[in-house]
């Protein structure tokens, strides 16, 4: 039995990768969950071993430098005393700035690392660290900014499917005789989402039996609420919901943000999707994981200053007068993901570390 450290960023991207290998290893290894107060929340305490280490965001403020010098330090010895004390043998870290010390301390103390990178372009923690892992798993031999020095240590796995995902594709979902819409924006919410199409939808409602369900912040549901009333829309909003996955399968269609886990969860259910990738991240990273799957004729893909007048309007139209459309989305999607085998997926990575 090994003991193995998952180190895990604050955000739904970071965290999901961390549960699913959670759920692979778990079965003959002692494990732990190391996050921030973020990460926490998106994980059950009565399910994971969580150690919780908190690091501040970097801030070129110089008043605000030493301040985060002094945290960075402090977690790199918290992390440090954690592994000794745990006596841990592997650490692997599914991204996020607060994995950097707790990597850092594995490194100190001669630990194996392993790195795992869902997006089609590495992420900034993960590049920092690639100099000490033993090796990094990814989705695709053709990942963007992999040093050429560094493409030994890149080992292509399956896609990391939730367990509760994976068996709940092959249950039976009520659809509703409405075409429905779903709206998510990712773990955080996409606050551009609230606002971005509710002319289209307006038009649609009027034209066409259709419901929406909309993820979206805390901040905005009672607005969100307020507007979908006020127009008489079937609707569905909320800011967090368990299973999100039983109403992906309801859904006729999504647009979505295009985090790794959710484009790939959303290709594994078979529900065809709109991705209109974060704008502002430095990398660019949503736009070429949707690209990715686009190109193989998954799903569809625009950028958020190209969303223009009444064109989710006629993108919709489009859907439910040519039902063939969407039939071939889900065929192809189907073919795509036909030989994913969650104990084969399992053992795969107990073989690679």
């Amino acid at each position: 039995m090994k003991k193995i450290v998952i180190s895990t960023g604050g955000t739904g991207g970071h965290v999901i990768p961390a549960q699913v290998l959670y759920d692979y290893l778990s079965d003959k290894n002692k494990i732990f969950i190391c996050t921030d107060k973020r990460g926490i929340t998106y994980l059950n305490k009565k399910k994971y071993k969580i150690k919780q280490i908190d690091l501040p965001r970097f801030s070129r403020n110089i008043l605000l430098f030493l301040p985060f010098i002094i945290s960075f330090a402090l977690s790199i010895l918290k992390s440090y005393l954690f592994l000794i004390n745990k006596k841990i043998e592997i650490l692997i870290s599914t991204g996020g700035y607060m994995s950097v010390p707790i990597c850092l301390a594995a490194r100190m103390l001669n630990l194996k690392i392993f790195l795992f990178e869902p997006n089609m372009v590495i992420g900034r923690s993960n590049l920092l660290l690639l100099n000490y892992c033993d090796k990094i798993f990814t989705y695709n031999r053709k990942i963007k900014n992999l040093p050429k020095k560094m493409i030994h240590k890149n080992f292509v796995i399956k896609p990391l499917i939730r367990k509760n995902i994976f068996l709940s594709k092959y249950m039976a979902s009520k659809k509703s005789k409405s075409f429905t819409i779903l709206i998510i924006g990712g773990s955080q919410g996409a606050k551009k989402f609230d606002t971005l199409f509710n002319k289209d939808l307006i038009k649609l409602s009027q034209k066409y039996k259709i419901k929406i369900f909309h993820q979206t912040s805390k901040n905005n549901l009672k607005d969100l609420k307020n507007f979908y009333l006020s127009k008489n829309i079937n609707f569905r909003v909320f800011s967090y919901v368990k299973n999100l996955h039983k109403i992906i399968k309801k859904s006729d269609f999504v647009i979505t943000r295009s985090g790794a886990s959710t484009i790939n969860e959303l290709v594994f259910l078979g529900t065809p999707f709109l991705a209109i990738p974060y704008p502002f991240a430095k990398d660019d990273h949503q736009f070429y994981n949707a690209k990715y799957y686009v190109k193989k004729n998954l799903g569809w893909l625009i950028r958020e200053t190209n969303v223009k007048k009444n064109f989710l309007y006629k993108f919709i139209t489009n859907l439910i007068k040519n039902k063939k459309i969407i039939f071939q989305k889900k065929k192809n999607m189907h073919i795509f993901h036909k030989k994913y085998d969650w104990a084969k997926n399992s053992n795969q990575i107990k073989n690679l570390i």
